[in-house]
C-alpha cells in the first residue's frame, strides 16, 4: 500500500482552523476548504510512485482489481474527501446519469468550452455524494413540506413574500415548490436584493429556527439563494452522523468538517449562494421538486465491527472502523481498490502509522491488516 500526499484545496468559503486542527499542523491564516485523496486529474493524491492517476493507468487490473476494471473501466470511481466548510457552500444539485451524459453531449456538440464559466456539464458522469460529520455539521438537504415553508416566511412578515406564501399554501406541493423556486431565481435582481435584505433582518431578529438564514444571508447578502434555502430542510448532523445525496436534491453545506464521498465527477448545477454562473432553466430541468424527510444516516454495524454507511450506489462505498487499544489486527483485505484515512488516535496500517488526516491507498487484493486505537475511515467501491 502506499502513503498518500494529498492536495488541499483553499476555496474562499474554507475554515482557516478546522483542517490544520485535525491535522496537528500550524494554520495558515489562509482558508483550507478541502483535502483530495483519490486520482481525480484536478488534484491527484501523490505517492512514492508517482501521482495515483500514473499509477492506475500504468496497470489498472493491478490496481483496481478485474472486476473494478470491468464495472467501472480502467480509473478509480471515487473521490474521498475532508471538508471543512468555515461558511456556507453554494446551493447546488447534481444530475442524474441521464442527465449527465445528454448534458454533456451537448455542450459538447455546441462547442462550449469546458473551462467556459457558462458551462454545466464538465463530463459524463453523475455525482452522487454522502457527507459523514466528524464535528457538528450544519445543512441543508431537499425541500422542506410547503405547509413547513409557508410558515416560516410567513413568519417573516415581509409584505414581498406575501405571493410566494400564497402559493406554497394553495397549490398542490410539487408545483408550489417549482413555482416559487423559478419566482426566486428569475425575479428582478434589484428587488430580490431588497427582499432578501428585509427578510434576513426579520430572520436575525426572530432567531430561533430563522437564525441559519441569518447566518446564510451574512455571507451572501442580497442574493436569492437565501430565499431558496428557505424552501429546504435545516439538518445539524452530530458527529458520526451523516447524509446521502442523490441525483436532484439541492443541498448545500453550512459550517463543520466532515468526510466526503463521491462518485468521480464535477457536474453541479448551482441554485444560489454563489457569485457563479445559475442557469435557471437546466437547473429546473434537473431539480426534483419531492418533499421529504433529509434522511440522516447512521452506520450499520457489521458482524466483524465495520461500521458501513449504506447507500444505493455502487461508485463508492464509505465504512468506519473504530480500533481498541490492544486488539488483535483487523484484515481490511479486499478484491478491489481502497483508500484507509485516519481520522482519530493513531492508526497501524501494514508498515505505516496513521495519524489524523493521513491516508493509505491500498491496491485490491493487497494484504491489509489494521490495528489501533484510533478511527479509520474505507472507502472502495461495490462490485
Amino acid at each position: 500500500m502506499d502513503r498518500l500526499d494529498n492536495t488541499i484545496r483553499p476555496y474562499a468559503w474554507g475554515s482557516p482552523t478546522a483542517l490544520p486542527d485535525l491535522l496537528g499542523v500550524a494554520p495558515t491564516g489562509e482558508p483550507q476548504a478541502e483535502m483530495w485523496m483519490g486520482a481525480h486529474p484536478g488534484a491527484p493524491s501523490r505517492t512514492p510512485r508517482g501521482t495515483l492517476v500514473e499509477v492506475i493507468e500504468a496497470d489498472p487490473e493491478r490496481e483496481l482489481g478485474p472486476r473494478t476494471v470491468e464495472k467501472f473501466g480502467p480509473r478509480l470511481p471515487f473521490l474521498l474527501k475532508i471538508l471543512a466548510a468555515g461558511a456556507p457552500l453554494s446551493l447546488q444539485v447534481h444530475p442524474d446519469l441521464a442527465q449527465a451524459r445528454e448534458g454533456y453531449a451537448d455542450e459538447e456538440r455546441r462547442g462550449v468550452p469546458l473551462d467556459a464559466p457558462h458551462r454545466n456539464y464538465k463530463d459524463a458522469n453523475h455525482k452522487p455524494e454522502l457527507i459523514c460529520a466528524l464535528t457538528e455539521f450544519d445543512g441543508l438537504c431537499g425541500f422542506r413540506a410547503p405547509a413547513a415553508a409557508a410558515d416560516l416566511l410567513a413568519a417573516l412578515d415581509v409584505d414581498s413574500l406575501a405571493p410566494y406564501v400564497d402559493l406554497l399554501r394553495a397549490r398542490p406541493e410539487e408545483a408550489a415548490l417549482r413555482e416559487v423556486l423559478t419566482a426566486i431565481l428569475t425575479a428582478d435582481p434589484d428587488e430580490m436584493a431588497h427582499t432578501v435584505t428585509a427578510a434576513a433582518a426579520a430572520c436575525d431578529r426572530l432567531g430561533g429556527d430563522h437564525a441559519p438564514y441569518a447566518a446564510i444571508a451574512h455571507h451572501y447578502p442580497g442574493d436569492p439563494g437565501v430565499l431558496a434555502a428557505m424552501l429546504l430542510n435545516h439538518v445539524r448532523l452530530q458527529p458520526g452522523e451523516a447524509l446521502f445525496l442523490g441525483a436532484g436534491i439541492p443541498h448545500a453545506y453550512l459550517s463543520g468538517l466532515g468526510v466526503e464521498i463521491m462518485a468521480n465527477s464535477d457536474n453541479v448545477l448551482r441554485c444560489g449562494l454563489t457569485p457563479k454562473h445559475v442557469d435557471v432553466p437546466e437547473l429546473l430541468r434537473v431539480v426534483r421538486f419531492e418533499p421529504g424527510d433529509p434522511g440522516v444516516l447512521r452506520p450499520e454495524a457489521a458482524p466483524d465491527g465495520e461500521e458501513v454507511y449504506a447507500t444505493p450506489i455502487d461508485e463508492f462505498r464509505l465504512s468506519r472502523h473504530v480500533l481498541p487499544e490492544g486488539a488483535a489486527p483487523h484484515d481490511l483485505t479486499l478484491p478491489t481498490p481502497q483508500i484507509l484515512l485516519c481520522t482519530a488516535g493513531t492508526v497501524h496500517a501494514g508498515d505505516h502509522t496513521l495519524t489524523p488526516g493521513d491516508s493509505v491507498f491500498v491496491p485490491a487484493y493487497e494484504k491489509a491488516q489494521v490495528t489501533g486505537p484510533g478511527t479509520l475511515f474505507r472507502a472502495t467501491v461495490v462490485v
